[in-house]
């Protein structure tokens, strides 16, 4: 499977569902980082590639070979990378699927869809194109009315509610210290014990550390499994 994740906007999750939705479950996927600003996968501890919007003619010859490959789109380089798939005619159809992440703020929203309108302009079906709601609070219906409201409107795209990733602090302490959901969860490591038997005033770093880990670990278990059920919505 090959998946793009893609957004006018920045800072709605793109890179959070490359690496802790998507990568997990899709065995041995290229990660491409369409990126020259923001955060990506690399810097959560996986093995990625990086260009700019403007390769994508590298990116396709790739994509031509590989049986799995995630590319991950940067807010600043969408337009030069829908660009350059208008100019290899079909390119879009290499991609079995079309990511477009949203969080509920107004403008969030406005240019999410204007992403799923430029990817039907280059000839992208609906089917192909899946909503994921992210940062979510409490209810998708209230908070993603708009995004709901175009898709059962036009039938340009799939919306589908159960594909919601609430909020969570986890993503920040992941961010922070680097790593990722799976990385975590499969970390056997006893860091209570390890906190336990440690001078805590000798050693105030090595402390903090075990105990964030600890919490990060209590934390990703629940969302690792949520996240399960996201990938699962998102491509039913």
């Amino acid at each position: 499977m090959k998946v793009a994740v893609i957004n006018y906007c920045g800072t709605v999750g793109k890179t959070t569902i490359a690496a802790h939705l998507l990568a997990p479950r899709m065995e041995q996927a290229r990660i491409y980082a369409i990126e020259t600003i923001n955060e990506t996968a690399g810097d959560l501890g996986l093995d990625i590639e990086k260009m700019k919007g403007d390769k994508f003619g590298k990116l396709y010859k790739e994509l031509l070979m590989a049986d799995n490959a995630i590319v991950d789109v940067g807010a600043s380089n969408v337009e030069d990378f829908i660009d350059r798939m208008i100019k290899f005619e079909e390119s879009h159809a290499e991609f079995d699927y079309f990511i477009v992440p949203v969080t509920s703020g107004g403008k969030e929203q406005k240019e999410t869809l204007k992403s799923i309108q430029a990817l039907a302009g280059v000839g992208v079906e609906p089917n192909k194109i899946r909503v994921v709601f992210n940062r979510v609070d409490t209810d998708v219906a209230d908070e993603f009315a708009p995004i709901l409201g175009y898709a059962k409107t036009t039938k340009a795209c799939v919306a589908n509610p159960a594909a919601a990733i609430y909020e969570n602090e986890v993503f920040n302490l992941l961010s922070a210290k680097k790593t990722t959901i799976t990385a975590v969860v499969q970390d056997e490591t006893d860091y209570k014990a390890l906190l336990r038997g440690l001078d805590k005033d000798a050693d105030k770093k090595k402390a903090a550390h075990y105990a964030d880990m600890h919490a990060i670990k209590g934390l990703a278990r629940g969302v690792n499994r949520q996240l399960d059920a996201v990938f699962a919505a998102v491509f039913a």
